[in-house]
């Protein structure tokens, strides 16, 4: 069976598979051990009725939808008609089942998506690392592979839609991403993950964190299935013109985004760069010390705080008991947040990626590491806030500069198999979507290609 959704879509249609077949494989994954914690929920029968429709249209020799019966998990915040959107918290369990799809999850079911259950989650979606107290931690079944003996973060927020690509029981997840949300955890697991320019997509029908960051998006196994996603998703075509490398000018930002970086991943990250070098692409690194601004701009707790606030401010007042304490306190920074604060942060925005986009000029893309660190160990950031709140702005603080920014971004593996996964991301500024998509193209191929190789 294929590998990616689009190779298994093209088997389908070759009637080497049935979209039945795949699904119930799938679903065994699904109810494995290894996704415990994974799933808040399952829906089967609407899943089996999808591939099922999949299967006779084929049969009766009409064309196949997109996704071709196969199945998509989708984050607990995202609306699903007849399904709570809890967001994974205890303080929204009893809220009414939703009236409607949003619109996400609308597009995905007309683009024939079986889709086979919620997702586990960092509550509301704040939070870099993967922790639920209250469903369990999924575990990241990737480090567990090689290091059997310490139980590592998934990486959140859509830290249960990863398991279930990583695992086997779906073939892409539906997530957000506010501050990395997707990449993340594409990150610590060695997938896929593309976090188009926000407004591209929409997130009606889903629980905020912040209105201006949130992006509804996905996480793959490959860039090719997560151009198909976002077409999906933003009900778009994608415009790809696989340019060869050695087209590309790419910049490596040295201020910030390099500090700090373990072993493992500056060890991958620099060999990836030494293989895009040797095919021909042209990297350049550069200071970029704009992106240092960033930090005072957003000292207060930024949109996050202000507009997690702002949406709540009631339902933490009457169910604070019932919420992460570590999500809590981040929320009520937004209680110090004025509406003069608010519209000065809007300002000073809109100026910073002024001087940003000024400053990257000329380049089809930037390329960082994912993240400074590979997957931390689970047990010390369950035990210890302050080690909990280490890693997670650790974590969050490349992948947040590209949604301050209002750009796009695809972190894509680029470990050796035998090493802990490590992402490299390729980014730009707002509606450079299908430019990153199609320089990310272009870098997985031959970066799995030195991997197959050596």
């Amino acid at each position: 069976m294929s590998t990616d959704l689009i190779g298994l879509r093209e088997q389908i249609a070759h009637g080497s598979t049935s979209a039945q077949a795949a699904l119930e494989a799938a679903l065994r994954q699904a109810r494995s051990p290894v996704n415990r914690h994974t799933f808040l929920s399952l829906d089967e029968p609407a899943a089996r009725a999808a591939a099922h429709g999949v299967d006779a249209l084929r049969a009766a020799g009409g064309p196949l939808p997109p996704l071709a019966g196969l199945a998509v998990s989708v984050k607990d915040l995202f609306d699903v008609h007849g399904q709570r959107s809890t967001a994974a918290a205890k303080a929204l369990a009893d809220t009414a089942p939703a009236a409607a799809d949003c619109t996400a999850v609308a597009r995905l079911r007309r683009a024939g998506a079986a889709l086979i259950g919620r997702t586990n989650m960092s509550e509301f979606a704040f939070s870099g690392v993967g922790i639920n107290p209250h469903h369990g931690t999924p575990a990241n079944p990737v480090t567990a592979v090689l290091d059997a003996h310490t139980a590592r973060v998934p990486g959140g927020s859509t830290s249960g839609g990863a398991v279930s690509v990583a695992t086997g029981a779906v073939w892409a997840a539906l997530g957000s991403d506010t501050g990395g949300s997707i990449r993340i955890p594409a990150a610590l697991q060695g997938l896929v993950g593309f976090k188009n320019t926000a407004r591209l997509t929409p997130t009606d029908g889903a629980v905020p964190l912040s209105t201006t960051l949130d992006t509804a998006c996905a996480i793959t196994r490959s860039v090719r299935d997560a151009v198909l996603l976002h077409e999906v998703l933003s009900d778009r075509r994608v415009t790809l013109v696989h340019r060869p490398l050695a087209a590309y000018r790419f910049a490596v930002p040295a201020t910030l985004m390099l500090d700090g970086l373990d072993v493992a991943v500056a060890r991958a990250f620099e060999r990836a760069l030494s293989l895009l070098r040797d095919a021909g692409a042209h990297i350049d690194e550069i200071a970029l010390t704009t992106i240092g601004q960033a930090a005072a701009l957003n000292a207060a707790g930024g949109f996050p705080a202000a507009e997690s606030w702002a949406w709540h401010r009631k339902l933490l007042g009457e169910r604070e008991a019932m919420y992460d304490p570590r999500v809590a306190v981040r929320i009520r920074r937004g209680e110090r947040i004025g509406a003069a604060d608010y519209l000065d942060l809007q300002r000073e925005r809109a100026a910073w990626i002024r001087r940003m986009d000024d400053a990257m000029r000329g380049y089809d893309a930037m390329l960082s590491p994912t993240v400074p660190v590979v997957a931390p160990p689970l047990e010390p950031l369950v035990a210890s806030d302050d080690a909990f709140f280490a890693a997670n702005g650790a974590l969050l603080r490349n992948p947040a500069l590209v949604n301050f920014l209002d750009g796009c971004a695809l972190s894509l593996p680029c470990h050796r198999p035998d090493e802990f996964p490590v992402g490299l991301m390729a980014w730009s500024g707002a509606l450079a979507d299908d430019r990153v998509l199609d320089a990310s193209l272009a870098i997985e191929s031959t970066l799995r290609a030195s991997c197959a190789a050596g």
